[in-house]
């Protein structure tokens, strides 16, 4: 018989219900296949909490009560990023962490860790709409924005609510294998290893912008119309500066190149067309890319997915 691996996850009031439930089914689901898990839930005081759904979960144990950890696990909340953490759920996570062999944050949890400082020093990821929010109030953090989930040591991280099964299949498949992990993904219908990073779920990339009057009408002219040529020398003569002139003035003021800046402005492009059911090919003509494999080839270095295989799963929930 497997030994008995333990997963204390940790919830609160207002957590987020899929970052509790998304795990939870995981492991239980790997019972089925001949894994040993135990769940724990927790709290920081041992009473039990309501989700962000307005659903009560029952709580097993306050966090100082749950011992010999093989993994302890925070959830997240929308609140998270946005307002104070209550110190006693900041204590509760250190506790945990401390009694744990691997500590895992889903979601928005990686506030929490991070508040403990328990990510110091390391690399780790949250949803990609408050990465940018990690990063500037703890810069101690190498915060990876597009990772699906960071493994540093002992600390796991993960990004938005879903993400949370990609982790906790990741955590099984460590402990019992591909095999298993890969019979849990199949029940539960969903993917091993998950395809891409987690740019692809977000809007368009921001672009900066840019300082100058000069600057600024040069680039709305490029988002205005991203088809056209434009190489630093035919951008420089729009604007009555020489290349050299141009190039610095987008290093000091957009922290990028001409080139670069061009380039994500067409690949914004590019994915609004194929949100709103463009052919790759037609995307690709009308954002400027061109070619097809131009754009394939973009498209694959940002968001680690080909731009067919993202019109395919975003373009449309509707099935013909």
């Amino acid at each position: 018989m497997d030994t008995e691996r333990r997963i204390g996850i940790l919830a609160f009031d207002g957590v987020k219900l899929l970052d509790v439930a998304g795990p939870s089914e995981v492991f239980q689901e790997a019972n089925r296949f001949g894994a040993h898990y135990r769940l724990v839930m927790c709290s920081p005081d041992g009473r039990d909490v309501s989700t962000s759904t307005g659903l009560r979960i029952s709580v097993d144990t306050a966090a100082a009560e749950a011992t010999h950890l093989d993994v302890a696990m925070v959830a997240g909340g929308d609140a998270l990023p946005t307002h104070p953490i209550d110190p006693q759920l900041t204590a509760a996570a250190a506790t945990l962490h401390r009694q744990a062999r691997q500590t895992a944050s889903i979601c928005t949890g990686a506030f929490i860790l991070a508040a403990a400082g328990l990510l110091d020093g390391r690399r780790a990821t949250t949803h990609w709409k408050h990465a940018g929010t990690l990063a500037r109030a703890y810069p101690a953090i190498r915060v990876e924005p597009d990772a699906i989930y960071v493994t540093d040591g002992p600390v796991l991280t993960c990004a938005g609510v879903t993400a949370g099964i990609d982790l906790s299949l990741a955590l099984v498949e460590r402990h019992h294998g591909p095999e298993l992990a890969r019979e849990v993904a199949r029940s539960l219908v969903v993917f091993l290893q998950r395809p891409g990073g987690q740019s692809q779920f977000s809007p368009a990339m921001r672009a900066p912008v840019p300082r100058t009057a000069q600057l600024h009408e040069l680039c709305a002219t490029i988002a205005a119309q991203p088809v056209g040529d434009y190489s630093v020398a035919a951008l420089a003569a729009l604007v009555h500066l020489s290349p050299r002139h141009l190039t610095r003035m987008f290093r000091d003021e957009l922290d990028t190149t001409p080139a670069k800046y061009v380039e994500l402005i067409r690949l914004n492009t590019a994915k609004d067309l194929l949100d709103a059911g463009e052919s790759v090919t037609a995307a690709a003509e009308h954002s400027g890319f061109g070619s097809s494999e131009t754009l394939r080839r973009v498209f694959l270095h940002h968001f680690g997915v080909s731009p067919r295989a993202y019109r395919h799963r975003f373009h449309s929930a509707l099935r013909e």
